[in-house]
């Protein structure tokens, strides 16, 4: 007598080997991240008044040249949704790329409603500010979307286990940890904040591109 083996579909969608060729749209979380960094820290850099253990990389959308960050959130906001549209393909699953696709919707969101001066910034700014309207949408926005990749990574650790990643898997459970204690701790340092953004930037872009590579053929 035969045995029929059942598989549930969501399994059989994380469990399925990635394709040999992937999806190019993928490649939008993997440089998305380094991209919006790279220019943040640039503006950082030259912009007058600026300062990374005092304001956040989201206060450059103010003040003369603010345009650049601006941009910088609605790019990087693009790529990521692609690159989740990207892991959709590649690896067949739903709520990862979605949780992936929210946290790129929360860039555009930042580029709509810009972060409150304060601290310095920009130059002249008094050091507290009333929290305004529009910063208080920008700082819903971030929260929601770095909940959003947390939840995402802990949804991307079961394809990665399952493709035998079980060290990337075990990073992805973790990472949220370490990204929700830089934002508890930006209470006393603004700079915790900034790292543990900038951790769930590059940890994605390092997930989507061990997800994404190609099965040997």
């Amino acid at each position: 007598m035969s045995e029929t083996l059942t598989t549930h579909p969501d399994t059989a969608r994380d469990t399925a080997p990635v394709p040999a060729r992937v999806p190019a749209l993928a490649l939008g979380a993997v440089v998305a991240g380094p991209l919006f960094l790279a220019l943040g820290v640039v503006q950082g850099l030259t912009r007058d008044g600026f300062d990374f253990t005092r304001n956040a990389i989201s206060q450059l959308a103010l003040g003369d040249g603010g345009w650049v960050q601006t941009l910088n959130f609605l790019l990087t906001g693009a790529l990521l949704l692609a690159g989740a549209a990207g892991l959709r393909r590649a690896t067949g699953g739903t709520w990862g790329p979605a949780l992936v696709g929210a946290f790129a919707l929360s860039f555009w969101a930042a580029a709509a409603f810009p972060a409150d001066a304060g601290a310095g910034f920009p130059a002249g700014a008094p050091d507290a500010t009333p929290m305004s309207g529009h910063g208080a949408a920008h700082m819903a926005a971030g929260t929601l979307g770095y909940l959003a990749l947390c939840a995402a990574f802990l949804v991307l650790a079961r394809p990665l286990a399952a493709r035998g990643h079980r060290t990337w898997a075990l990073a992805s459970r973790l990472a949220p940890a370490a990204v929700l204690a830089g934002f508890l701790a930006s209470a006393a340092s603004v700079l915790a904040f900034t790292l543990a953004a900038g951790l769930g930037l590059c940890f994605l872009a390092a997930t989507t591109a061990r997800l994404t590579t190609p099965s040997a053929p």
